[in-house]
């Protein structure tokens, strides 16, 4: 049995998937398998994904007998995002037609689109992926700006997945940097994990686990090979991602592959992050959030936990969560969504005394096994950076328009905006959230500010 198999044997939502060169061509009969009875399809892409791949799709399905109709989301080829605007203009569109079969030809964007409108129609779709260019493809759920703020609003994964490696690795190069990144998070993420199965926050989930983690290092070994077009390494790039998306289905959690560096892209998905006139690619942002990620997870194993004084951490912890609360406003200042965010998911993990006890004397005690098995998930802060460049993503948080003062402004803040547990939280709770700032934007800093 493949992976690929064994993951959809253990995925929800997800019945067949291909990742190939040429997996375009197999659109027609993957639909008819898993959608026998439905005599109807409408085609979402925009205009470059209808020439790449989506009019081909369409050809596909007529010939097989469906009735196809293509909706073309801004036909003028002008950029969009996923807003909560355009998944009713494509519900809309499904609407009208009794039945039918969205299927999505494209990437993050128009996969969410047709994934949340299917969803609110009562309906299952169909994906043909475009890109490497993020793990979205077979992940439930879709990343939606709705009422002003990027939320991830509940719906199926795809019933069926198609990613031609030849069409991602033509995709425009930008896309393949952003996909490249999305997948290196999964490395310190893994690692976050480890800490939080460590304290007893949260168990690591064995097939999810294997579905991210064993394809991992091979999909990320040559990232200039990505970055150049090659098929195949596009290819191992592709089936990353997807694995991802399966990881995620398995455990009914994004957990398996998002950590520190995603709570940072979701921090600036917060605050609309845009560069030059555009908002900045969800991988950029992770990417960015990695290299942070990273050195934090560094910076914990320079120490040696097994001798920590764990009354005396406790001892200057918070006595309560209202007395936490408290300087919501001085950390996140004039920005009401945030204090509101932080009071409702840091209340959800805030450790009481006795609690954070319990933690540290687990952490006390695992602490040699555990930072091997933390070292030895990690790669080295210099070979992520540079891994990075080789793939063509951003290593500089100028790069996507973030100061470095808001760059170590996002830090502070982040371990409050999700109730989830990472390696931020234990820098936080140990009270070395200034060591770490100093040390990645101090005078001698990576980031110096």
């Amino acid at each position: 049995m493949t992976m690929i198999e064994e993951a959809l044997a253990r995925a929800t939502d997800t019945k067949a998937c291909v990742i190939r060169a040429g997996a375009t061509d197999d659109a027609a009969k993957m639909f008819r398998a898993l959608f026998p009875e439905a005599g109807k399809a409408v085609v979402v892409e925009d205009p470059r994904t209808r020439a790449v791949a989506g009019g081909r799709v369409a050809n596909l399905l007529a010939a097989a007998g469906v009735a196809v109709s293509e909706h073309v989301v801004n036909p003028d080829g002008t950029d969009f995002h996923a807003t909560y605007e355009k998944v009713e203009e494509v519900r809309d569109a499904l609407g009208a037609q009794d039945g039918a079969i969205a299927v999505a030809v494209g990437s993050g964007t128009l996969n969410d689109l047709a994934k949340r409108a299917s969803g609110e129609l009562g309906r299952r779709y169909m994906v043909v992926g475009t890109a490497a260019s993020m793990d979205g493809y077979t992940a439930y759920g879709a990343a939606i700006t709705k009422d002003g703020m990027k939320q991830t609003l509940d719906c199926k994964a795809p019933l069926g997945c198609i990613v031609d490696s030849e069409v991602a690795a033509a995709a425009p190069k930008e896309m393949v940097a952003s996909g490249y990144a999305d997948l290196i998070a999964k490395i310190p993420a893994g690692a976050d994990w480890i800490l939080a199965d460590a304290v007893g926050r949260e168990a690591i989930h064995p097939a999810a686990w294997k579905f991210v983690q064993e394809p991992l290092r091979a999909a990320l070994a040559n990232p200039s090979g990505a970055a150049s077009g090659d098929v195949a390494e596009t290819e191992k790039l592709c089936s990353g991602l997807v694995m991802s998306g399966f990881a995620m289905q398995a455990m009914g959690s994004s957990r398996p592959a998002s950590g520190t560096e995603h709570q940072v892209s979701h921090y600036w998905d917060m605050e609309d992050l845009s560069f030059g006139g555009r908002p900045v690619s969800h991988g950029f942002k992770v990417g960015i959030g990695t290299l942070a990620s990273t050195r934090t997870l560094e910076l914990l194993l320079e120490q040696d936990w097994a001798h920590l004084d764990v009354e005396a951490v406790v001892a200057q912890w918070w006595p309560s969560f209202d007395d936490v609360k408290a300087t919501f406003p001085s950390l996140f200042g004039d920005r009401p969504a945030h204090i509101r965010r932080a009071e409702l998911e840091y209340a959800k993990k805030f450790p009481s005394r006795d609690t954070l006890r319990a933690e540290l004397t687990a952490l006390q005690a695992k602490w040699p096994e555990l930072s091997a098995r933390i070292r030895a998930q990690l790669l080295p802060f210099e070979e992520v950076r540079a891994n990075l460049k080789k793939a063509g993503a951003p290593v500089e948080p100028e790069e996507i328009g973030v100061t470095r003062a808001r760059f170590r402004e996002t830090l502070r803040g982040v371990p409050y905006m999700r109730s989830r547990y990472f390696g931020l939280d234990l820098v936080l709770e140990l009270g070395l959230m200034d060591a770490l700032t100093d040390r990645l934007f101090g005078k001698q800093g990576i980031w110096a500010v």
